[in-house]
């Protein structure tokens, strides 16, 4: 009877055993993620990703490449749906992350966070866009998504162009407006800029910051208040002189931000303002001059914040793998190659970074963040900003829209979004 006992808890054993592995086997991890191939960022994701078949040799990895316009757009319905991934990039904001949180798509993070130790690599300031409330604002409530880098907007010049024509890097917005005027003249059309995608906004924002103080940023990115359009009409009104006077190429409304950074890289124009995913591109492709960047000269704040995040939607199937895999996109290697490919890290040893481009992104970016002065983005406040922003902009370099009616159809939409809440 012994006997027969063992022999059966054996069999038993021996089935069950079985059953785990043809489910393991069976097991597909589902990733996407939006940065293209060449960043820091995917470049050291796609390291994790090898680290993580290690682990898990009986899990099927299935990658997908997605564009950002394609989760922007339809990030909801996504999510929404049975063909959400596992773990997946999003972008963090109100309109964005706040969305998708408020609609109960997302797997709260909160337990994970203090069981795999996160809270040791992320503090609250890497974190505040992390958590969203019931009505979608960042700031509290649980935590749905973990950034493994951050990014800021700034301005990458030619170094061989601004020697060659006597100019210094700017420390004012006078001064920089004097560059620009100092290359028109000499038949340079000063700024590489694309009105079809981000780019757009990314410089009306700049110049908005430039008027900006801690209240009317507080106020525009947490919904607090009706908009008070000051700073977005004195951008758009520099917008607008800058086409005029040559500044800006009245072709930018026909190019994505791609092709202004192309502009950029092939040395046409000295000057490019966007944001640090493009350092992987420009390390790689600009040969025939040097190159850097700088922070565009405002009062405090920059556009820029913690980078994208990792998000694991509430319908994934494998949870469990999903925190493995942001377990190592966390971990002090991962975060040190990302540094020395030439990202902006946000929990890489400073000791560990050899590349100059890391090393200057991770310089830059603590300047900005020391002084409290990530001013994050324009278009998160507001579902649809996105879209709205850069149908504006297009209307200012094209002539269609003036000044005052940019900031009117930037207040509408922020007032009545304001007022819902």
């Amino acid at each position: 009877m012994k006997l027969f006992s063992k022999l059966a808890i054996t069999a038993g054993m021996s089935l069950l055993l079985a059953a785990g592995v043809a489910q393991a086997q069976s097991k597909t991890f589902n990733v996407w993620w939006y940065e293209l191939p060449n960043t820091a960022q995917a470049q050291a994701w796609t390291k994790a990703l090898g680290e993580f078949k290690t682990k898990h040799p009986d899990v099927t990895i299935n990658f997908e490449q997605k564009t950002f316009e394609q989760l922007q757009k339809a990030g909801s319905l996504i999510l929404n749906s049975d063909q959400a991934p596992d773990v997946l990039e999003y972008n963090k904001g109100n309109a964005t992350a706040g969305l998708v949180a408020s609609q109960g798509l997302l797997t709260p993070l909160d337990d994970e966070f203090k069981k795999r130790g996160w809270d040791k690599i992320l503090n609250e300031t890497n974190t505040q866009l992390s958590k969203y409330d019931q009505s979608g604002i960042y700031g509290s409530g649980p935590i749905i998504g973990l950034p493994a880098n951050a990014e800021f907007v700034s301005v990458f010049y030619n170094i061989d162009m601004f020697e060659a024509n006597g100019i210094k890097v700017p420390t004012t917005l006078g001064e920089f407006e004097a560059a620009l005027d100092t290359f028109q003249k000499k038949g340079i059309t000063p700024l590489a800029y694309g009105t079809v995608d981000s780019n757009a906004q990314h410089l009306v924002y700049t110049l908005a910051l430039t008027q900006a103080d801690d209240t009317w940023v507080k106020n525009y990115q947490g919904l607090k208040a009706p908009l008070d359009t000051k700073p977005f009409l004195f951008a758009a009104q520099k917008v607008v002189d800058w086409v005029k006077k040559g500044y800006i190429s009245k072709d930018s409304t026909g190019l994505k931000g791609t092709d202004a950074a192309n502009v950029f890289s092939s040395g046409k124009a000295p000057m490019f303002v966007s944001g640090t995913w493009n350092n992987g591109d420009f390390a790689s492709s600009i040969k025939t001059f040097k190159w850097s960047q700088f922070i565009f000269p405002t009062p405090k704040y920059s556009t820029g914040s913690t980078g994208s995040m990792f998000m694991v939607p509430k319908s994934a199937k494998n949870k469990d793998l999903a925190y493995d895999f942001i377990d190592l996109v966390l971990n002090k290697q991962n975060q040190n190659d990302q540094a020395n490919l030439g990202g902006v890290a946000i929990a890489a040893d400073p000791s560990a970074i050899t590349d100059p481009v890391g090393k200057r992104n991770v310089e830059l970016f603590n300047e900005i963040s020391s002084k409290g002065g990530l001013g994050f983005y324009p278009d998160w406040p507001v579902p649809g900003y996105y879209e709205l922003l850069i149908q504006a902009t297009t209307g200012l370099v094209n002539g269609s829209t003036t000044p005052e009616q940019f900031a009117d159809r930037l207040k509408k939409a922020y007032d009545d979004a304001q007022a819902a809440q």
